[in-house]
């Protein structure tokens, strides 16, 4: 309120006009209201931790109860959990506004201060909040509550800020115009903490005088006064504590102060009529909550005190003080308490920079922690005893299994890895020899897991996440290097395979061997490169010396260096070096390690060689020099010196010229001993000849020996001595090649003569030829004239040589062929099979896919409808046990019946006993009342409820339960039912009646039922109201909401849970995510962030369009990394849903599957993808996209209390989701977003992929399977279904099917019309109900649970038909035709049946039907119901075929074949029996296997029902025996008990009503004697006239009860007295049972 500086005074108001004083007045009240909606504010602030709108919209922001409900949880948390809280975020209500069923926070609200006690007094309606009708009343009420929680110590206090706070005119102005609205006069916020006190005690004026000697003693300031005023009984004060008495005076004195500061503030800005004495003095309230105030304080310092000391016993005393009321304190958990305070006090000190005390709410949240902590520690301490007993047990499944529950607080476990974890913790075990601890489980099964997951990598063959398990640090490997992953991860696949599949998994032990090999082979390479280098180093040098160094290192792994042949190396490897260079044409390359090995190899080869070489050609010289030939010529076959051409026949010639040749390079005076041998690669070799060492460098100081002939000068020498040999004896061994020579010369000259006389010839060719040819042609003509004449001398003997001779080739081309095929048999008969299998599939195609198929086809395969021997088994067995399954639901049926009859009379006989005893004990009282009023006392049916004992009322109840269990198997009703209701009432429908009939599906039974429903009913929607299949997209389809809304909650919850809560989780922790796709948004925030960190501000404009935004690259580029991380966030999501198809829950994967299904047959012109997109809208957009875009809605992901989504990770979700949902639909990009066009081809491959998680999805068994379920399960069940529903939901389900019966059943003759018929008229609530119940006022009669047993009425009822007769009519002509058509085919039946079959066809057809005769004895007596079939196909041929006409005509007399046709519609049917026959073949198999079943079930139940009979039989005979008189009366040889009355005394009691034909003045004529029987509960009555005997009449005792039971109140006796039977039961019960 601007200008409130001063306070205007009387002599303003005199000088005001009266509309200007209403003016100023009104706006005083509202500004008086907008201070107490600021002070509710604060307070509530304070309490809620969070910040409210300000006051003039607080009262709005109240109307949805979210905050109420809220504030309501902060002190009443039992009766206000913060999950049941509607709209906790408040999204419904700034998306839609409010909702119905915000009112439910309201009613938490309203429910929360009633259970802490607030005096209804301050109770607004929730009518003053919903439709703000009395706004300012709940802020009066919150004002209340705020001091009367303050009192409790359990909220801050509520400050006055009157005068202290300002507003505007127009929030002055407002404010008035909203208060004139309400029309009401604003509640006396000053007078609520009288009204507090006055609430607390009777005796209002003894606390009111306590209340004001405690603020006068308060002002006076004494401690010891003060302490006494408190401690005054009537001021109604607890929790005193002396100690604290100065403190109290204090804050008492503090407050009082400021209590009357703002009463004087008022004072100033109202008039002062409505000043109360409470408005400057504390109220009891008001002190109660400072003493509380003090008591905390106290308390807390006592906690930090312990703290301090460090004591758990001193911290949990503190704990435990009534001050602090803190809830949860264990006194086992005061280590914890310790540990976990300490820990806080610690962090605020160290946040706050001193050490302060923690406040209340600190405290209880640290003791909740530390509950939460114990209760963690002792669960994992149990969790790790079982997993020791289990690993101890050695059963690998259950050691998994309890290495994964979440309470022994291990790193995961992979169950497939089970026998790993078993093995490696039993071996543990052994080596700890005792149980394993928690730390040393951790350890083990974080390394066990990680070694699980790297051989899971390793069979996968997945190098990346064998490295990311590979270097996970729960794995424990030594020396992991990045650089040799790939060899690691080769080296141990090779290690798998190499052990084989038996031992492939590889222990920790094998991995870390494997990388150290991997390591030391890596080392070792290293090493070796950098030895390769030194040598090239070296080679680049040209240094011989460094050469060899660098090759003795021993990291180059070269053998046999050795040092004289340096120079040899050295030149081989440059040699090599320069090779390689010129090949690669790289004038850098260099030898690798293998390249060098070889020329040191081939450098120390010919060293080798050239020293053997060199000492050959030495002695080779020695010989020559000692003269023997011999020895020369051995020598010179030295392999090492390699002279080529040495023959022994020339040893002296050898001598002889090598002699000569040493003689010429003699020089006189050469003593040297070196010798040099050329090379053949041009090098040199020194060889020493009398060390006989040698070396390829040449010695310094070298001098050579000059006589000494070289190994070329000794090959010279050899070859010019060899070659003079060769040629000698060359001569000599070919004087026969010499001949031969001579010979050709000779030839050649006889052909060069013949080709001269052939040239001749050629010359003159014509000539020749002519001459030839007349030659030629005179002695053929001369032999065919002789050859003519021979043959016309002996033409007969010519026709018979050619007649033999064609039959000759004839016969043997036939043999050939013959042969031929009886080679290739095999391959023939397979040919003859392929063309007679070609032509048998396509008369197969032509019976099952022809309409209407030809007879000749259905001949032909007619004979595959007769039954084999295993088929008339198979069909006896099954007849067999559908008799006795019949048989034994039959014999079921009567032991329930039965059973419930005991039910009834055990009921009848205890009802009876306490009737008894209730009469006896008021026998006395009621001697002189009526006998009426006796009667009434001895009804048993006393309550007129539901479940009385009363055969009317037992109808009832039985009409009820046949009712629901009709309702629940035949779901046709209630899915007809929901669309006749209204569309907002069918929610509410659904969850209280149909899911409670249902019990929210949860067992296997109502799961199944449940899904019939939704099946029907989706059905029904679809084939009603659905006029194409966008339409279930556009529309509210009913079922499709109420199937989704069912499988959202419970465990469809926590599926959603488990496949969208980590992703979410990712996006909601990850606080660096940015997905903005605005332009415009991206450009302002780019504005923003440069300004901000340049100081500056940006020249460029603020408001600008999408296209100027993506003008600008920064935008562009910004955009971009937010499409990136947008696309990688939704790939995380579209993984997620699509690899967790199993955990969607089943009943929404049929759905989806029978909604494909539906549409697809109702729209067969639909397209597939207009299909799946309905089916995914299904699966996607109306159960997985909600919990994607509100998590938290869902509880998909743990928040914190009060913790709300930021608005950036909503708008993250939310584009997340419009791309699924995008992908999804199907939906493309395009128009004004065309920068999200990039995004198209994204979308199409997921659609792809959408598209198969729908077709997988939809791959789902019917419930039948799933279930186990069939038409037996509810006959075998041995308990009967119950379900739990109140009279409420009863009455108004009958009242629904009532009025919509007509549409729900239209035919008359439906079992619903007949239960409605049972249950008669609709009955109210309390006729429903015990009187006792209905009495009671304060209850709510129709939120009253009843238990129905639901029973079938209809089940054991025959399902006769009409067409019986003409059914076996047209199956015992469809078995006649089939046995004519095998033996006398035909192309109509016409032809058919008026043929005579022959005599082979009859004798065929005799054959088979003596096999069918032998198989049908054998199973005569099971087949006995079929004899009529049997007979008839045992006729004759010609018997059939006139049994066969007539029934032809019958047939066609009932309509049911055409002669027009010629019968193709018994054609039609016989295919089809054909093309049946194999799949009632599997279906008999199926129900034998189902029926075996079946009677294994029922024989178990009826076990059990024999067995309760048996029970009930001795139950009920314990209870009469009880009844019956004791022994000691009765006992052996004593006279039986015996009853004497006149019929005049049985009529004065009332038992007696009327004896037909006997007037009452002779009844004192008439004797009744009524005896016990020998067994108990029966008696026999005799009746005597004038002492003669009359009549004798069977009385038994449970008859009685059941003519009580069934309501009839006189019977007959001997056909003439009509007594009374409850007054009987009474006589019997008191003189003959026992009391």
């Amino acid at each position: 309120m601007e200008g409130r500086e001063a306070v205007p005074g009387l002599a303003v108001y005199e000088r005001l006009t009266a509309e200007e004083m209403d003016e100023q007045r009104r706006q005083n009240v509202a500004y008086q209201y907008l201070c107490r909606l600021e002070e509710a504010k604060r307070w509530m602030e304070a309490c809620l931790k969070e910040e409210l709108p300000s006051p003039v919209e607080l009262e709005e922001s109240l109307r949805n109860g979210v905050l109420l409900a809220k504030l309501g949880h902060c002190f009443a948390p039992s009766v206000v959990p913060l999950k049941k809280i509607y709209d906790v975020d408040q999204l419904r209500y700034q998306a839609t506004g409010l909702h119905f069923r915000h009112t439910d926070n309201i009613n938490f609200w309203l429910s929360a201060i009633a259970h802490i006690g607030l005096p209804s007094t301050f109770f607004p309606e929730t009518t003053d909040i919903y439709d703000k009708k009395n706004m300012p009343r709940v802020i009066y009420c919150i004002h209340a509550l705020s001091l009367f929680l303050f009192r409790l110590g359990l909220a801050p206090q509520i400050h006055d800020l009157y005068g202290k706070v300002k507003f505007t005119a127009e929030e002055l102005s407002n404010m008035t115009s909203e208060l004139a609205k309400y029309g009401l006069q604003l509640p006396a916020f000053s007078k609520i903490g009288g009204i507090l006190a006055n609430e607390l005690s009777v005796d209002e004026a003894a606390v009111h005088a306590a209340i004001l000697a405690i603020n006068e003693a308060v002002e006076r300031g004494v401690v010891e006064d003060t302490l006494a005023a408190l401690q005054n009984p009537s001021a109604l004060l607890g929790n005193l504590q002396e100690p604290l008495a100065a403190i109290y005076q204090e804050l008492l004195a503090q407050a009082k102060m400021e209590k009357a500061a703002n009463a004087r503030n008022c004072y100033l800005q109202d008039d002062g009529d409505s000043q109360d004495i409470y408005d400057c003095y504390l109220t009891q309230a008001e002190i109660q909550g400072n003493i509380n105030r003090v008591n905390v304080h106290g308390a807390l310092e006592v906690v930090d005190d312990a703290l301090e000391r460090q004591s758990p016993e001193a911290l949990l005393e503190a704990l435990q003080d009534p001050a602090l009321a803190l809830r949860g304190v264990r006194r086992d958990f005061a280590n914890w308490y310790l540990e976990q305070l300490s820990s806080d006090r610690e962090q605020k000190a160290q946040e706050l920079g001193l050490v302060e005390l923690l406040e209340k709410g600190e405290v209880q949240a640290g003791v909740a922690a530390a509950n939460m902590k114990g209760d963690q520690e002792q669960a994992m301490l149990q969790a790790v005893q079982r997993i020791n007993k289990a690993i101890q047990k050695g059963v690998a499944a259950a050691t998994v299994k309890e290495l994964m529950c979440p309470a022994a607080q291990l790193p995961p476990v992979y169950p497939f890895a089970s026998a790993v974890y078993q093995q490696e913790l039993a071996v543990l075990q052994q080596q700890q020899q005792g149980e394993l601890g928690q730390e040393e489980l951790f350890v083990a099964v974080e390394m066990l897991s990680a070694v699980v997951l790297i051989n899971q990598a390793l069979e996968a063959r997945d190098t990346s996440g064998f490295w990311s398990s590979l270097v996970n640090p729960a794995t424990g490997l030594a020396e992991v290097e990045g650089e040799n992953a790939q060899r690691y991860f080769d080296a141990l696949v090779k290690l798998q395979q190499v052990r084989g599949v038996d031992e492939a998994f590889l222990s920790w032990n094998d991995l870390q061997t494997t990388l150290s090999q991997v390591n030391s082979q890596v080392q070792e390479e290293t090493n070796q490169i950098l030895a390769v280098s030194l040598i090239n180093e070296a080679l680049n040098q040209d240094s011989p010396e460094k050469t060899l160094s660098a090759l003795m290192l021993p990291s180059a792994g070269l053998d046999n260096v050795s040092l004289p042949v340096t120079f040899r190396y050295h030149f081989l490897l440059m040699a090599a070096k320069r090779q390689k260079a010129q090949r690669t044409r790289d004038p850098g390359a260099v030898l690798w390690l293998e390249e060098i090995h070889q020329e040191v190899v081939r450098a120390n080869q010919d060293t080798n060689a050239a020293q053997r070489m060199a000492l050959g050609v030495a002695a080779i010289n020695q010989a020559i020099k000692e003269g023997k030939a011999a020895q020369t010529e051995r020598v010179l076959r030295n392999p090492t010196v390699a002279l080529r051409g040495v023959v022994s026949e020339c040893a002296d010639g050898y001598q002889r010229v090598l002699e000569g040749a040493m003689a010429k390079k003699r020089c006189p005076g050469d003593t040297a001993f070196w010798v040099q041998h050329d090379m053949k690669d041009g090098t040199a070799y020194y060889f020493h000849l009398q060390t006989f060492q040698g070396t390829w460098e040449r010695p310094p100081g070298c001098r050579l020996n000059t006589s000494h002939l070289t190994r070329e000068e000794i090959q010279s020498a050899v070859t010019k001595v060899t070659a003079a040999h060769d040629r000698q004896q060359l001569w000599k061994a070919n004087v026969g090649l010499v001949v031969q020579l001579q010979a050709l010369f000779r030839g050649f000259l006889v052909r060069q003569k013949f080709a001269e006389h052939l040239h001749f010839l050629r010359t003159w060719l014509p000539a020749v030829i002519k001459i030839q040819a007349h030659w030629r042609g005179y002695r053929q003509q001369k032999k065919y004239l002789e050859r003519l004449q021979y043959l016309k001398a002996n033409v007969d003997a010519i026709i018979k040589i050619q007649a033999w001779a064609r039959m000759w080739a004839a016969r043997r081309q036939y043999r050939r062929r013959l042969g031929y095929f009886q080679k290739n048999v095999n391959s023939v008969v397979k040919i003859q099979a392929f063309f007679r299998a070609r032509k048998a599939r396509g008369e197969y195609r032509m019976l099952v896919h022809t309409p209407h198929p030809p007879l000749s086809v259905v001949c032909r395969f007619v004979h595959l409808l007769n039954q084999s021997q295993q088929d008339f088994l198979a069909e006896a067995e099954l007849l067999k046990l559908q008799e006795e399954v019949v048989r034994k639901i039959r014999l079921n049926q009567q032991l329930e019946q039965d059973l419930n009859l005991m039910d009834i009379k055990i009921g009848l006989l205890v009802k009876n006993r306490i009737t008894l005893q209730e009469v006896v004990s008021h026998c006395k009282k009621l001697t002189k009342r009526t006998k009426e009023q006796l009667s009434d006392m001895m009804v048993v049916d006393k309550q007129k409820g539901l479940k009385s004992l009363s055969k009317e009322k037992r109808q009832k109840l039985e009409a009820y339960q046949h009712l629901f269990y009709l309702l629940q198997t035949q779901p046709l009703y209630l899915a007809k039912l929901i669309f006749q209701m209204p569309q907002n009432k069918t929610t509410k429908f659904m969850e209280s009646v149909i899911f409670s009939l249902y019990n929210y599906a949860s067992n296997h039974r109502e799961a199944y039922l449940l899904l019939q429903l939704f099946k029907t009913a989706l059905q029904e929607e679809i084939k009603s109201k659905v006029e194409q299949p966008q339409d279930m997209i556009t529309g509210n389809s009913t079922v499709v909401r109420l199937v989704v809304r069912f499988y959202r909650n419970g465990r469809g919850q926590s599926a959603l849970r488990e496949i969208l809560g980590k992703v979410i989780q990712d996006v909601l922790e990850d606080k660096m995510l940015s997905v903005h796709t605005d332009p415009v948004q991206i450009y302002k925030s780019w504005i923003n962030q440069t300004e901000a960190q340049t100081g500056q501000r940006s020249h460029l404009p603020y408001n600008i369009t999408p296209e100027q935004a993506l003008s600008h690259p920064e935008v562009q580029r910004r955009l971009d990394i937010s499409l990136r991380n947008l696309l990688a966030v939704t790939d995380k999501f579209l993984v997620a849903i699509i690899s967790s198809l199993d955990q969607i829950p089943y009943g929404m994967r049929y759905m989806a599957k029978l909604l494909k299904m539906t549409l697809a047959e109702k729209f067969p012109n639909a397209t597939e993808n207009e299909i799946c997109k309905v089916v995914g809208n299904l699966l996607y957009y109306r159960f997985l996209n909600p919990a994607v875009v509100a998590p938290d809605a869902f509880d998909i992901v743990a928040m914190a209390a009060g913790g709300i989504l930021t608005s950036r990770q909503r708008h993250t979700l939310g584009a997340v989701a419009q791309l699924l949902q995008h992908a999804a639909a199907g939906k493309t990009f395009s128009g004004e977003i065309q920068h999200l066009q990039v995004l198209n081809d994204y979308l199409e491959e997921t659609h792809v992929k959408f598209r198969r998680f729908i077709c997988r999805a939809c791959q789902v068994p019917e419930p039948e399977e799933r279930f186990a379920m069939d038409k037996y399960s509810d006959m075998v069940a041995v308990a009967k279904p119950m379900v739990y529903i109140t009279v409420g939901e009863l009455v108004n389900t009958h009242r629904l099917l009532l009025e919509h019966q007509d549409w729900i059943a239209p035919d008359h003759r439906d079992p619903l019309h007949e239960l409605l018929e049972d249950l008669g008229e609709l009955p109210s609530i309390p006729d429903l109900i015990r009187e006792s119940v209905a009495a009671d006022g304060s209850t709510d009669l129709s939120k009253l649970e009843v238990s129905l047993t639901l029973t079938n009425k209809f089940e054991g009822r025959a399902t006769g038909t009409d067409d019986t007769s003409t059914r076996s009519l047209l199956l015992s002509t469809k078995q006649l035709l089939a046995d004519i058509m095998q033996f006398h085919p035909g192309d109509s039946f016409k032809e058919m049946l008026s043929l005579s079959a022959s005599s082979p066809q009859e004798a065929a057809h005799r054959r088979l039907m003596c096999q069918r005769q032998a198989c049908e004895a054998q199973n005569l007596e099971l087949l006995g119901r079929h004899r009529s079939l049997v007979a008839d196909s045992l006729l004759p041929l010609a018997e059939k075929q006139r049994r066969v006409l007539w029934n032809l005509r019958r047939l066609e007399s009932l309509g049911l074949v055409s002669a027009s046709d010629g019968y193709q519609g018994l054609v039609d049917e016989l295919a089809k029996d054909i093309c049946n026959q194999r799949r009632h073949r599997q279906r008999r198999k199926a129900e034998l296997v189902k029926l075996r079943a079946t009677l294994q079930a029922l024989r178990t139940k009826t076990t059990f029902c024999e067995e309760q009979g048996d029970y009930y039989s001795q139950y009920i005979q314990a209870c009469l025996d009880h009844l019956a008189p004791s022994s000691k009366i009765s006992g052996k040889g004593k006279k039986r008990l015996s009853l004497h009355y006149t019929a005049a005394q049985l009529q004065e009691k009332g038992v007696l009503v009327d004896i037909e034909d006997l007037p009452t003045s002779h009844f004192r004529n008439v004797i009744f004697n009524i005896t016990p029987g020998d067994e108990a509960g029966k008696f026999e009555v005799n009746s005597k006239f004038l002492g003669v005997d009359m009549e004798r009449f069977q009385l038994h005792y449970q008859d009685l009860l059941q003519l009580q039971y069934e309501g009839v109140a006189v019977m007959k006796l001997f056909n003439k007295a009509k007594v009374n039977v409850n007054l009987l039961i009474f006589l019997l019960n008191k003189k003959f049972l026992q009391k």
